[in-house]
């Protein structure tokens, strides 16, 4: 019985191992100065590689006030995508465009990610 127990924490113990996500921001911008949102708050924009060891890979834009991109507005990118990386960032006051190198486009309205969304 003990060993059973034993059995069924270790395997739980190495799936949580497995499964637990590591973050990584591979690029950071910020909105200029010269633009300025109904909130008057900086904004920060991040491209985040979420993985496990298990293999699992995912990426998202993540468009707040909060410099560490713990929280904002999130779009979830295609892998495809985000490997290539970000060609370039356009900050409006209508929102941010964002470019992959890849050629395609996101733009996040800035409604959704302005007063702390």
């Amino acid at each position: 019985m003990l060993g059973m127990v034993g059995g069924i924490l270790l395997t739980a113990v190495f799936m949580t191992v497995m499964w637990w996500p590591r973050h990584e921001v591979v690029h950071r911008t910020e909105a200029p100065s010269s633009v300025v949102y109904e909130d008057e708050s900086r904004h920060f924009l991040g491209l985040v590689h979420e993985y496990t060891r298990s293999g699992r890979h995912t990426y998202r834009l993540v468009i707040g006030r909060d410099p560490g991109l713990s929280y904002g507005h999130w779009v979830e990118v295609g892998g495809f995508h985000a490997v290539e990386g970000v060609e370039s960032t356009v900050w409006t006051v209508a929102g941010v465009r964002v470019r992959f190198r890849t050629g395609h486009e996101v733009f996040v309205p800035a409604e959704y990610f302005l007063f702390g969304r």
